[in-house]
């Protein structure tokens, strides 16, 4: 099979009623990268219905072209018609390297647009780069030589190993990308380059109808938008301890998160984790209370701008990725803050 028609990065651009997600403005910025070095372009794949207003907001962020499929099946996100019509974009398009968020529409659209087209999916990236076809030692695989593929780094084997995956026989090169993990660019002042695709959505035995959409209301922020967190580790000593965390967090207008063995001691819930196999977070603050500052952790949030340790292990490894280390218990030190920050 010739994959030489095969070219562009595509993006599907995640949107729910009317918003689209953060996770596709961040995609769409670091494909500009992906297809810098691939000499190609970018182009955003916007589904629904009455999204077409969206268009320009993805090409702010780097989107030469934007695929918009408007149809009344899609205003609300079910599997079949959407991956019919990534199905179809993807055969007539033939893009090189098509992106997903890792949200929960993502993980259930991306395998089964990946099936359907014959292709491999890496799940839950870390990291994408351009690169040729290596082997263990970093030789280029025979065959290969010259060719650049899409080199899909994620966590594997409970986050303690980091695997870099590459699908050279096979096109498009798919994969998912955590959300919070890429940055987004600087916005241009630039509208979009809009084309209308028309699919049809005959309904067949594999379509779900929805009745009815139910909101719940969230009371709290996403950790992985928050722009500042306050974030427990195994030091805090129980769920009870966490008090001490939501009082800090609440004086100083930020977030309550966790590292992994938190979650798994059962003091607090999956969603607020921090880490390889948790969230990628990136605020502005970051407190790291308790936390010793394993691999696992530090790769969900070495990238916030400032990190402020409290550890009574003077040798913890997140004193030496930290701005400002506190050596001393957390219940006399993080009282004592919380009062300052509330006083001042």
């Amino acid at each position: 099979m010739s994959f030489e028609e095969y070219k562009g990065v595509f993006v599907f651009a995640q949107q729910v009623d009317g918003v689209i997600n953060n996770v596709a403005l961040e995609l769409t910025s670091e494909a500009t990268k992906l297809a810098a070095a691939l000499k190609t372009d970018v182009t955003a794949v916007l589904l629904g219905h009455d999204v077409k207003g969206l268009a320009d907001e993805l090409a702010k962020y780097g989107a030469d072209k934007v695929l918009v499929v408007d149809d009344p099946a899609l205003e609300t996100y079910t599997t079949e018609p959407y991956a019919h019509a990534m199905d179809e974009i993807i055969k007539n398009y033939k893009p090189d390297i098509v992106l997903y968020g890792a949200t929960a529409i993502g993980r259930d659209l991306a395998p089964r647009v990946s099936a359907r087209v014959a292709t491999g999916l890496t799940a839950d990236c870390t990291v994408l780069e351009i690169d040729e076809f290596k082997n263990a030692l970093g030789n280029v695989n025979k065959g290969y030589e010259g060719k650049l593929f899409l080199n899909a780094t994620r966590p594997a084997f409970g986050g303690n190993l980091m695997a870099t995956i590459v699908c050279p026989d096979n096109k498009p090169q798919m994969a998912t990308v955590r959300p919070g993990v890429m940055q987004k660019i600087e916005p241009k002042d630039v509208k979009a380059n809009v084309e209308e695709v028309k699919i049809d959505f005959a309904k067949n035995n594999k379509c779900v109808e929805v009745l009815e959409v139910v909101k719940a209301v969230k009371d709290k922020v996403d950790i992985s938008e928050a722009n500042i967190l306050v974030s427990g580790g195994r030091g805090v000593g129980s769920a009870e301890n966490f008090k001490l965390l939501e009082d800090l967090a609440e004086a100083i207008g930020g977030e309550v998160s966790a590292s992994r063995a938190c979650v798994d001691a059962g003091w607090v819930a999956k969603d607020i984790q921090v880490g390889q196999t948790g969230k990628t977070v990136r605020p502005n603050v970051y407190f790291a209370i308790g936390i010793s500052g394993a691999i696992q952790h530090a790769a969900g949030m070495e990238e916030s701008d400032l990190i402020i340790a409290i550890n009574k292990d003077e040798s913890a490894p997140i004193f030496s990725f930290a701005d400002y280390g506190v050596v001393g218990d957390l219940n006399k030190i993080v009282p004592l803050l919380t009062e300052a920050i509330k006083n001042a």
